[in-house]
């Protein structure tokens, strides 16, 4: 399920020395946005396998690209892993 895959970002990203935020009220934004050590954040959208984003979330993530900020989709516990150890290798 989504939720399970979001909790084990949360919990990566705080072994990691980061924080998760959830955030809310703004259609289609990333499910959250993680701060890491050294001034480095991700918006960080979570899905499960077969999930698809929707529009809004199409847009978002556009945006993010046109913005030249740090943004992915992440669908499985194995994905989270590897976005984790590649972002602080």
């Amino acid at each position: 399920m989504e939720k399970h895959i979001e909790a084990y970002l949360v919990k990566r990203v705080k072994a990691l020395g980061g924080v998760a935020y959830k955030w809310r009220g703004h259609g289609g934004a990333a499910d959250r946005i993680v701060v890491l050590p050294g001034g480095v954040v991700w918006f960080v959208e979570v899905k499960t396998l077969g999930g698809r984003l929707s529009a809004l979330q199409k847009v978002f993530a556009a945006d993010m690209a046109r913005l030249n900020q740090r943004y992915c989709v992440l669908w499985t516990k194995e994905q989270v892993d590897a976005w984790a150890d590649k972002t602080l290798g």
